[in-house]
């Protein structure tokens, strides 16, 4: 599934240090599926995290320094989309999983958190790197570099290796 060049969504704001145990618990893997995973992700945080995410038909989450460390694990981008997750906009993230974001179609910004509101209406512009607050106001973020974009466009890094194989696709 492709990216649009805006997405919306409401605002699911996280702390800092939110490591991949925290929404992809390797309590439940391996052994049950992924549905299953996702039912329980955050619990540590808020036991009904979960159910609010996907009952308001998904979001964007809003984390502070470190979001995503400690893991390598591809199924923590995978649970978030079964949450109907949209983007993750933190400080900073895990390397690793900034990469596994990106090779899944997760979109990913990286800036200053602290104006973002919980529950708040958030639009965030791939092109441009900008995210609009429910009140208006915008946060500038730094434009993600035209290869990612491209592999986010159009779903992640396999389908974009199936119609790019060469990497021309400017």
């Amino acid at each position: 599934m492709s990216q649009p060049p805006v997405i919306e969504g409401l605002a699911f704001v996280l702390g800092d240090d939110v490591n991949t145990d925290i929404h992809c618990s390797n309590k439940y893997l391996p052994g049950k599926d992924p549905d299953y995973v996702a039912a329980h992700a955050f619990e540590q945080l808020d036991p009904a995290m979960a159910s609010q995410i996907s009952g308001q038909g998904g979001g964007i989450l809003v984390a502070g320094e470190h979001f995503g460390i400690n893991s390598s694990r591809e199924q923590a981008v995978h649970v978030l989309k079964i949450m109907k997750v949209r983007a993750i906009v933190a400080k900073s993230f895990g390397r690793q999983f900034f990469r596994n974001a990106i090779n899944n179609g997760m979109p990913v910004f990286e800036c200053d958190t602290d104006r973002i509101v919980a529950g708040e209406l958030l639009t965030l512009d791939l092109t441009s790197g900008s995210i609009r607050l429910g009140g208006g106001a915008e946060i500038a973020t730094q434009p993600l570099p035209p290869e990612i974009l491209a592999i986010l466009r159009v779903g992640g890094l396999i389908p974009f290796l199936q119609r790019y194989p060469d990497w021309r696709f400017a």
